[in-house]
């Protein structure tokens, strides 16, 4: 109905329709009991393409109306994926692509012009601001860009709804209608990053405490330490604060991304990739940068790693628009190799390495040729190396 209004027509007027979903959407909408895909083997009931009239499944449109579902993949990699597939053709381009869809349960595609290997990976829900203490949804007030000095500590950061920087005149002035609300997705992963450059947390993810002797935006709660990014500036608001437990959240997440990459990269049998592409709504916004100074994603030249934008969209449209695009993407495919990162043994040793920034052991010197690491740390004297780890586990 909205669509149709938007487009100044009536919705008698709908004679086709294209849809993308993730695995459990598609079944409940197909009237399909989605049960088999809470529990292993996450068996699909149907992985075919299907076409059906709209009325069949209580879509309103012309009574003559089709509906078309491009094909699920997998237990937990769906229609949407496909719908990346169609229209970003990895399995086309010269050299080694991935294509990652980041979400609750992020999609994972790695291709050439031989093999085609998707797989998902349960990264929760962190990257949406969901279990961080002042995360939020991207809407009006949201931090979503930060920077932090690295000598300093202090930041500046713009928040969703103002064009300006926080230590810009008029920010304030700016942001008087809604305030500094708290953060979303994308000032996560910048916050995180940043924190990890400036030597506020170490590549362990612990906030490090000492340095509470340098800025008083380093605040003790209990046993751990979190880091002030914006102080309340009236009754309305509520202190911006990365904590101890948000750091440990996104670690979470990434490293489960990280590791259902690693997965395919093993299976493929390449130590790296040429291309990167990053869909979806959060794809579209997120630092590329940040994202790889998380460890978010591997080492990749940071030109070739770019927004797909919501490619699962555009693939609809292809089906929506191209009947010879419909019988494109069932080929694909059934050629699509799956893993199910669930049962994989590997996973587990690829998610504990991915839990250090940016990584435990694989090194990022593309990342590095472009952006400044972390100082190292000096030790002071009769400050040993095995009272520093007894300290940083106090503080975990």
């Amino acid at each position: 109905m909205e669509l149709s209004e938007q487009a100044s027509g009536d919705i008698n007027d709908i004679l086709e329709i294209a849809l993308v979903a993730n695995p459990i959407m598609h079944h409940i909408l197909l009237g399909i009991n989605p049960v088999n895909l809470g529990t292993a083997p996450f068996a699909l009931t149907t992985s075919d393409p299907i076409d059906t009239r709209a009325i069949e499944v209580g879509l309103i449109a012309h009574p003559e109306a089709r509906l078309y579902c491009l094909p699920c993949i997998a237990g937990h990699v769906g229609a949407d994926a496909a719908g990346v597939i169609l229209a970003e053709a990895p399995h086309r381009g010269e050299g080694m692509t991935l294509v990652v869809d980041v979400g609750t349960n992020a999609e994972i595609v790695l291709a050439n012009q031989e093999r085609l290997l998707v797989c998902s990976s349960p990264t929760g829900p962190a990257f949406e601001g969901a279990q961080i203490s002042s995360g939020q949804r991207a809407t009006m007030g949201a931090i979503e860009r930060v920077r932090i000095d690295r000598d300093t500590l202090e930041p500046r950061f713009k928040c969703i709804g103002s064009d300006l920087w926080s230590n810009e005149a008029g920010f304030s002035e700016a942001m008087s209608g809604h305030g500094v609300t708290g953060i979303c997705g994308s000032g996560i992963i910048e916050v995180v990053a940043e924190m990890y450059l400036a030597g506020v947390i170490t590549p362990e993810g612990v906030v490090d405490g000492s340095l509470t002797e340098q800025s008083t935006r380093i605040r003790q709660e209990g046993r751990t330490w979190s880091y002030v990014l914006h102080h309340a500036e009236t009754a309305d608001e509520s202190d911006v604060v990365i904590t101890q437990n948000d750091v440990r959240q996104i670690q979470l997440a990434k490293a489960a991304l990280y590791a259902g990459i690693k997965l395919l990269m093993d299976e493929m049998g390449t130590p790296s990739v040429d291309r990167i592409r990053l869909a979806g709504a959060f794809g579209s916004h997120i630092s590329v940068s940040h994202a790889m100074v998380l460890g978010l994603i591997p080492d990749c030249d940071l030109e070739h790693v770019t927004s797909a934008g919501n490619a699962a969209g555009a693939g609809a449209r292809m089906a929506l628009l191209d009947r010879n695009a419909r019988l494109e993407i069932a080929d694909t495919i059934r050629t699509a190799e799956r893993i199910e990162t669930a049962v994989a043994p590997e996973f587990q040793s690829h998610f504990v390495g991915a839990m250090a920034l940016p990584h435990q052991s694989d090194a990022f010197p593309n990342l590095f040729s472009q952006v400044d690491p972390p100082k190292a740390k000096t030790t002071a004297p009769g400050d040993s190396p095995k009272r520093r780890r007894r300290s940083n586990r106090s503080n975990g």
